[in-house]
């Protein structure tokens, strides 16, 4: 029988998403084409991602642990969703940032990178040349102890970017929460799914039926097994489960 390793990377291969005539893209990155562009999807480990698209480059979350960042392309902009040490890395933010980088962070990271600017929860603004809307990311349910959320609320932010008419939205560390089965218009998610810090797999089934993306990354996984999300969300339309190297 094949082990839990190479049943992901065959996942990997085989469930990559290219489209008739297009070039294949490496295992760990996927190409979502949008009226701006291509989007270049770069999926560097757990919550650690990089997009590119038109020439920009956009680093989600970096952190060492994840990529050598000292030969990664520099930012045009950096998104940091909160504080933890496998979200926040100043090491990882100095190696790619330049001049003229912007770096978007949370409440909870005021302080921490030279030079940030802080959205708060449910701020709008354009950044590096794209619309950037933070949205509300903590815990309802999982708590560190009593009274006290694993993710507090007002702490930390998920962002939606978007990319002409693609919207893709990086949830951070939350549980599916009203705001975000509220959101609208969303292309591509990325939600978390590391027991007992983030969501369930009942969890991102029930928020991806309230707002439907059109393309669905588990990511943040910890142990849980992603194909628990596949098979809750095998019946829904219009919904694409994509499995990739984010544990």
């Amino acid at each position: 029988m094949m082990g839990p390793d190479l049943l992901l990377t065959a996942m990997l291969l085989t469930t990559h998403g290219s489209q008739p005539g297009q070039a294949q893209a490496m295992p760990h990155e996927d190409v979502i084409p949008t009226s701006a562009g291509d989007l270049t999807l770069t999926f560097l480990g757990h919550a650690t991602l990089m997009l590119r698209q038109g020439g920009k480059v956009i680093h989600v979350d970096p952190v060492s642990q994840y990529a050598d960042y000292a030969t990664m392309p520099k930012a045009d902009l950096v998104l940091i969703t909160h504080e933890h040490g496998d979200h926040l890395d100043p090491k990882a933010v100095a190696a790619i940032r330049k001049p003229d980088t912007r770096i978007v962070v949370s409440r909870s990271c005021a302080g921490k990178v030279q030079g940030a600017e802080v959205m708060q929860n449910g701020d709008v603004r354009d950044e590096a040349g794209f619309r950037i809307e933070a949205v509300p990311a903590y815990n309802i349910v999982h708590m560190r102890g009593p009274g006290q959320p694993y993710h507090p609320k007002g702490a930390g932010n998920g962002y939606i970017i978007t990319f002409g008419d693609t919207r893709v939205y990086i949830a951070g560390d939350t549980e599916n929460t009203p705001e975000m089965k509220a959101l609208k218009d969303i292309d591509v998610a990325f939600l978390p799914m590391n027991l007992p810090y983030t969501m369930t797999p009942e969890m991102v089934a029930d928020a991806a039926r309230a707002f439907r993306p059109r393309i669905l990354y588990p990511y943040h996984y910890g142990e849980t097994d992603p194909q628990q999300l596949v098979k809750l969300l095998a019946g829904e339309k219009g919904i694409e489960v994509r499995i990739r190297a984010l544990r």
